[in-house]
């Protein structure tokens, strides 16, 4: 039995663990820390199974608050600090969180909460930051510290609000063993070994599977160290790769568009990275060229989802490569691409992918629908991504079964932004498809029927629409029809919108 938590035991005293805001802490800094941040926890009655959510940027304070709120045995639950509180309230109702660690980037959702609808008895924030009826989360700490309570590897470690493989946004359900072999998988992955030597880019956001577990828990597990960046800029973030010799990168591919495009780049940026890796959407050939002949440094391209913990697919960093394919599994993690009869396809044919290891997700929270949904009784989880396989072995993306958008990387559900324009009194119908952006890969287009006599305006729904979802969730864009495309049994046909 062994928690999550542990990751961090091991390493040398002096290593340094995190850099945040400029400042290094060390591994034995970030241990005591995360002690004393337990034993405030458990004083505070956080038990084992009771739920932390943590709404906070990438940052020191993110970083130490998950390793303790899973130390104590709790589930972690990270959320987007930018969220309005309408989808924060909404997501901690739906797993009756106990405790709210919210960060400077939180205030404005944690201030408009509806404390007595929530089954929330703390709301702790650091100093500096007010919101009324909160408490210091500075007084958890300086305490005596709480031991870190065992687990088995099928207890719940973590909660992640995904869109999931099909269906609206709902909260994955990983566990201490999901987490951990993911971990053990991608170090066991010919040539992606991390070494305690290496020093991470922490810039994908730890709320998201991929920065949470790929970047956080895997750096930390290896003793290596993550350099913690809250906001993208892809300017300053080659500065920080620089200065900080920065070995390791992960990112989405609107990241290294992005960083393609920035006038007047110092070609040497990347001259300390020895591995750059993309993620959380296809990686086009023209990104990954552009990027490469600028900085010297190809791009091995993965796959994975919230419900494998996250990584499945990657290509093998050393030997010939295949730019456009997203690789071959991971050691241990099975994968299997089934056409519409259930049966194995041949190479070159297309068909769903599904995955089956120790590091795929038990379910989703409370939903045993969605749950036999997405997994099979045998424990194939079911993607909802069609690939084909090569004569060796190597994957490639061609489809999506499902409707999910991916806007710079995150999963966006047309039915969630849908229900939130609906609640406009002034929309009779919508329907939300994704289209091509050239900054973030994929951008929300609405479609809209404005109620009879009503006029609305496109910038006044895309506002109202921010009140309850995340910014990348929100359309950029929204035509107004008199009607929908509709087939013989009344769905929309979003094929046809686009």
């Amino acid at each position: 039995m062994t928690n999550l938590a542990s990751i961090i035991d091991g390493h040398p005293d002096d290593a340094p663990a995190l850099v945040s805001r400029g400042h290094v802490t060390t591994y034995a800094e970030l241990r005591r820390q995360v002690g004393e941040l337990r034993g405030g926890l458990t004083r505070l009655g956080v038990a084992p199974g009771d739920r932390v959510a943590i709404a906070s940027s990438n940052n020191w304070l993110f970083a130490v608050s998950y390793l303790a709120a899973v130390g104590t045995g709790a589930v972690a639950m990270p959320v987007n600090p930018s969220s309005p509180p309408a989808e924060l309230q909404s997501q901690l109702a739906a797993v009756e969180a106990k405790v709210l660690i919210a960060g400077p980037g939180a205030r404005a959702a944690a201030a408009g909460l509806d404390r007595g609808a929530l089954a929330l008895e703390h709301v702790l924030v650091p100093e500096g930051v007010d919101v009324e009826g909160s408490s210091q989360l500075n007084d958890c700490f300086g305490g005596e510290s709480a031991p870190v309570v065992d687990r088995a590897d099928d207890d719940l470690a973590v909660l992640l609000f995904t869109a999931g493989t099909s269906g609206a946004p709902k909260a994955a359900m990983l566990t201490h063993g999901n987490l951990r072999s993911n971990i053990d998988q991608v170090q066991s992955h010919p040539g992606r070994h991390v070494a305690a030597s290496d020093v991470a880019l922490g810039v994908l956001p730890l709320f998201h599977v991929f920065g949470l577990n790929v970047v956080l828990g895997l750096m930390l597990s290896a003793g290596a160290s993550v350099v913690l960046v809250e906001r993208f800029d892809p300017a300053s973030a080659l500065d920080t790769i620089r200065e900080r010799k920065v070995t390791l990168v992960s990112g989405a591919p609107p990241m290294y568009a992005a960083w393609a495009a920035v006038d007047g780049a110092d070609p040497d940026s990347f001259a300390s990275v020895r591995l750059a890796t993309s993620g959380a959407a296809p990686l086009s050939d023209e990104v990954s060229r552009a990027f490469t002949q600028r900085f010297g440094v190809p791009i091995r391209q993965g796959y994975g989802l919230t419900e494998a913990a996250p990584v499945v697919t990657s290509a093998l960093p050393e030997g010939p490569q295949k730019p456009t394919s997203i690789g071959v599994p991971l050691p241990g993690v099975e994968v299997r691409l089934v056409d519409e009869e259930g049966e194995d396809t041949f190479a070159g044919d297309p068909g769903e992918i599904w995955v089956r290891g120790p590091n795929v997700f038990t379910g989703y929270w409370r939903n045993d629908e969605a749950t036999q949904v997405a997994l099979t009784p045998d424990g194939w989880l079911r993607t909802g991504d069609i690939a084909v396989v090569d004569d060796d072995g190597w994957l490639y993306i061609v489809d999506r079964a499902k409707d999910l958008i991916i806007v710079s990387g995150f999963n966006v559900y047309p039915a969630e932004v849908e229900d939130a324009l609906l609640e406009h009194p002034g929309v009779a119908a919508v329907a939300v498809v994704g289209v091509a952006h050239p900054h973030s890969g994929e951008a929300v287009k609405a479609f809209v029927v404005p109620e009879a006599g009503r006029l609305v305006d496109e910038d006044e729904l895309i506002d109202f629409c921010a009140t309850r979802l995340a910014r990348y969730k929100c359309p950029t864009k929204i035509m107004f029809v008199e009607s929908l495309p509709q087939g013989v049994a009344g769905k929309v046909l979003r094929r046809a919108l686009r």
